[in-house]
């Protein structure tokens, strides 16, 4: 057993503690278990903090880092600085700041993109849909500049900007979510600037990077001209916000608002489909298909035997992905959970479900294992 200090990183906002947290005197300062709850206390860990380390003692595999643990810890940091930006007063450096969330939110892609789709549909987080929105909007932008080979560079400025993007309507933003009518001409008005009143607050927290501003100034443009607040066409729009535009509009429609429910993945790729005509690059939507598949990860289905599940991976071609059934025919739970490679007949897809139709309840450990640990 070895004393070691907490390096920076080994710790992440939104993680269980997996050690006692020691002092430099020897008393506790944090039990094994305990959630780190924010930056300041993670800050304060980190330099003061010692644990035990018995893993030359007794060998063992080290466990992936979970997933859903980073993204929830970027959710739970980011509602605090989004917070301080829309207020005018941001506490340290904002750039750096967003920057660290959207390592966050890096580390959760490279360590398992699936995962990190999955929690789109399944993660149960307590924050604001404002926030959630955000970095559901960034993980899928991540994931299309990857597949597109965009450089480091250009997918961290991407990603800031997708967490920043609708800071310009934070306070507004949840409440519009629930509205169950037409927006008013005052709620238009606020939708329509809020690119603008974005910039002028990332300005003010001291964000001057071009790239995030740009990009957060044109997210709602569109290819011919029709979005705001510029009305420019797709010639004049940068393609990092074009990805973050597509991203937006895909996660939007998985969430559930007053006046419909949320669509299944499936369903909102069609409708993406169906208005990309005039509005979106002609060639984004099919990267996000490609890379989705025409079932996403994440999407409750119902097999051909009869059993509901929840596909868990990609399969050869993106009509036939791998799905985790967790009940039988009968709608009886099955223990444990059973692979299904879709490409079988008798475990192909029959239906795609909504989340109230599927009946399923589950956390997300049992279908994507450690790297989807709570």
């Amino acid at each position: 057993m070895k004393i070691r200090k907490i390096s920076p990183g080994e710790l992440q906002v939104g993680q269980v503690l997996p050690w006692d947290v020691y002092g430099d005197g020897g008393g506790l300062l944090a039990r094994k278990g305990q959630l780190v709850a924010n930056r300041k206390e993670l800050d304060s860990l980190t330099e003061r903090g010692v644990y035990e380390d018995w893993s030359e003692a007794l060998p063992q595999s080290r466990a992936p880092q979970s997933v859903l643990r980073l993204l929830n810890g970027a959710q739970l940091e980011l509602q605090d600085v989004l917070q301080q930006i829309a207020a005018g007063n941001p506490a340290g450096n904002a750039q750096r700041m967003l920057g660290s969330i959207a390592d966050l939110v890096t580390a959760a892609v490279l360590q398992n993109a699936d995962v990190a789709l999955a929690c789109i549909l399944h993660n149960r987080s307590s924050v604001p849909y404002s926030v959630r929105h955000s970095v559901d909007t960034a993980v899928v932008a991540q994931v299309l500049a990857l597949a597109l080979k965009k450089p480091d560079d250009d997918i961290q400025a991407m990603t800031v900007a997708a967490l920043a993007m609708n800071v310009g309507m934070l306070a507004a933003h949840d409440r519009l979510q629930l509205s169950s009518g037409p927006l008013n001409e005052a709620d238009q008005g606020l939708v329509q600037s809020h690119p603008q009143a974005g910039v002028v607050l990332l300005r003010q927290a001291g964000i001057e990077h071009p790239a995030v501003l740009a990009c957060v100034l044109a997210h709602h443009e569109n290819e011919d001209g029709s979005g705001y607040p510029g009305g420019k066409t797709g010639a004049y729009v940068p393609e990092s916000a074009k990805l973050l535009a597509l991203a937006d509009r895909y996660c939007a429609r998985l969430a559930r608002r007053r006046y419909r429910p949320a669509m299944t993945p499936n369903a909102a790729l069609r409708d993406i489909l169906l208005e990309a005509r005039d509005t979106l690059d002609s060639l984004l939507p099919a990267v996000l298909i490609r890379e989705l598949g025409i079932y996403p990860i994440g999407t409750c289905v119902r097999l051909l035997n009869g059993e509901v599940g929840v596909v868990s991976r990609k399969g050869l071609n993106a009509t036939t992905p791998w799905v985790t059934s967790l009940l039988g025919p009968r709608g009886t739970p099955l223990a444990p959970p059973l692979q299904r490679d879709t490409r079988s007949e008798a475990h192909s897809i029959r239906e795609v479900l909504d989340m109230e139709q599927a009946g399923l309840h589950f956390h997300m450990e049992q279908v994507w294992g450690r790297a989807a640990a709570r």
